[in-house]
């Protein structure tokens, strides 16, 4: 789903980690049946972006191909997308919140599963964390498809926006 084309490996710069319980407070699902974190440390020089600007810059910035390829994979989970750059859709998800430091993106069901991707800045780090839940067994029968490549691409896809975000 990620684009062969992935910058060298920044070692140790993006891992996965679990989800902090204050990053999990933000969650606003009734219920989650899946969760998922990775962390970037970041560059000071990076620091000065919004959660709203590494949310477009981990999904809008990436390759032509990637993007087509999440937006292919978000709507046959039966994710309800909006347009796919606006003010208020990132790649197409609708902004439920965003403030200098979080970010959260919110796609209802088409299918039963509601999900749900944070972006939240820390000191010199950016968390990236996903929330799932599935309504019914077509919900959880379509996540188990994805579920197990979700935490590749989620890190491919934060260490990719980290590695074009980096000063030269």
């Amino acid at each position: 789903m990620v684009d062969s084309t992935s910058p060298p490996r920044i070692p140790d710069r993006v891992r996965h980690v679990p989800v902090p319980p204050d990053a999990h407070a933000l969650s606003t699902l009734a219920r989650i049946d899946y969760e998922n974190a990775v962390l970037a440390d970041l560059d000071p020089a990076q620091d000065d972006r919004t959660a709203e600007q590494w949310a477009r810059a981990v999904l809008e910035d990436a390759p032509a191909d990637t993007q087509q390829a999440l937006t292919q994979g978000w709507t046959s989970l039966g994710l309800h997308l909006g347009p796919a750059q606006s003010d208020g859709h990132v790649l197409g998800w609708p902004v439920h919140h965003s403030a200098p430091d979080i970010t959260l993106l919110a796609a209802g069901p088409t299918l039963g599963l509601h999900g749900q991707l944070l972006f939240q800045r820390r000191q010199h780090k950016l968390l990236l964390a996903c929330f799932i839940q599935l309504d019914d067994d077509t919900a959880r029968a379509l996540w188990t498809l994805a579920e197990s490549r979700h935490p590749q691409v989620m890190h491919q896809l934060l260490e990719q926006a980290v590695f074009r975000t980096a000063p030269a």
